[in-house]
């Protein structure tokens, strides 16, 4: 019996430059696919970035087809302007993919770098160097491509535990208690 090919598209949500990459993941054997960067003009008005965002990443869904999504969570930032932009970018990161249907999942980025790299401190060349290591054909212009991959990646590896995870609290809960063992009575003579 041939395995299902499970399409993930990873998002690496930026105000001025959203990376994402998309693989094919059949069984432990991953593919890819495509990759790119979504850009926002950052002269133009906040609303009118996000929107672009929104544009592009939903172009992307309606070209490639992806069944799963998963986005980086934000890092917290010492700027609240820039964390308050950045949250705003990984909204719309988040909502795109869900307004398409498709189940998404959210990542660390230690927990990306650990997973693909080894190390959850990898600095940006270490990952693009193991993104091209386990994607020999990725093509990855930017460094927002190739964390996209990485997020991509990632949600391969995890998104098995995840499924048992959601499975087993959706599971109805064991109506008779669990059977009692006697304790038993040591033999003297």
């Amino acid at each position: 019996m041939a395995e299902q090919a499970i399409r993930i598209l990873g998002i690496d949500p930026g105000l001025r430059h959203t990376g994402w990459g998309l693989i094919e993941c059949v069984g432990t054997r991953l593919i890819f696919l495509a990759c790119g960067a979504i850009h926002s003009n950052d002269k133009l008005t906040l609303a009118d970035r996000l929107r672009q965002l929104h544009e592009g990443l939903s172009e992307v869904i309606h070209l490639h087809r992806p069944d799963e999504a998963a986005v980086e969570e934000t890092f917290i930032n010492r700027d609240p302007q820039s964390a308050l932009r950045l949250g705003q970018a990984r909204g719309i990161a988040l909502v795109v993919p869900a307004l398409a249907g498709l189940p998404v999942a959210e990542y660390a980025a230690n927990l990306i770098k650990k997973t693909v790299v080894g190390s959850g401190h990898a600095d940006k060349k270490q990952i693009a160097m193991m993104v091209q290591v386990l994607l020999p054909k990725a093509n990855a212009a930017s460094a927002d491509a190739a964390d996209a991959l990485a997020i991509a990646i990632c949600h391969s590896q995890h998104r098995g535990a995840r499924a048992l995870h959601a499975a087993l609290v959706q599971a109805p809960k064991q109506t008779k208690p669990p059977r009692q063992i006697k304790a038993q009575r040591k033999f003297t003579p």
